[in-house]
C-alpha cells in the first residue's frame, strides 16, 4: 500500500506531537492544604482535557490535541503522589513553612510574602517557594533578625 493512502501522519510528523515532560523538581514536594487541592484540581483538569482529546476519530488529530493533557497529567499525578502535606504552624516564633512574613529591606521598601510550596507559589501574590533564596534565608528565623541574602539585608518584622 502506498504511504499516499495512509491515514496516519510519518513517524517524524507524530514525534513532533510529543512534548518535552515538564520538568520537576529535586526539591521535597512540600504543600499547604490549599496547594494540595490546587494540584488534585489541576490533575483532574488534565484528565478531562485528556478524555476530551481522544474523542477525534482522527488519529493524527488525537495526537495533536492530546499532548499537552498527556505531559500536564503526568506532572500533576508525579506532584500529587509525592506531595506533603505541612501542617499550618502553631506558632510564629520561629519563621516556618506556611508562615507569612514581612520584611524591611535596606532602601525602606517593606515587603510580605507567605512560604508555600513549589507549585503554589506566586510572588505577584504575595506568595513565595519554600526553596527561592528568600525563603531559605528567611526560615529558621525570628522578628527583628537581620538577614543578609546576597549584597542585601532584610530585617524581619512579623511572622503570622
Amino acid at each position: 500500500m502506498s504511504v499516499a493512502f495512509a491515514k496516519e501522519e510519518s513517524a517524524e510528523a507524530a514525534s513532533e506531537t510529543i512534548l518535552p515532560a515538564r520538568p520537576i523538581s529535586d526539591r521535597i514536594n512540600l504543600v499547604t492544604e490549599a496547594g494540595l487541592k490546587m494540584l488534585q484540581d489541576e490533575l483532574a483538569r488534565a484528565q478531562q482535557a485528556l478524555e476530551a482529546a481522544n474523542v477525534p476519530e482522527d488519529v493524527n488529530e488525537r495526537r495533536r490535541q492530546s499532548a499537552v493533557p498527556v505531559r500536564d497529567v503526568s506532572y500533576y499525578a508525579e506532584r500529587v503522589r509525592t506531595a506533603q502535606l505541612m501542617p499550618v504552624p502553631t506558632s510564629n516564633e520561629v519563621i516556618a513553612f506556611g508562615h507569612t512574613v514581612t520584611f524591611e529591606r535596606e532602601d525602606g521598601r517593606t515587603q510580605t510574602f507567605r512560604i508555600v510550596g513549589e507549585d503554589e507559589a506566586n510572588p505577584s501574590q504575595a506568595s513565595i517557594s519554600h526553596g527561592s533564596p528568600v525563603a531559605i534565608a528567611l526560615t529558621g528565623k525570628t522578628v527583628g533578625t537581620v538577614v543578609q541574602l546576597g549584597q542585601r539585608e532584610l530585617e524581619i518584622l512579623s511572622i503570622s
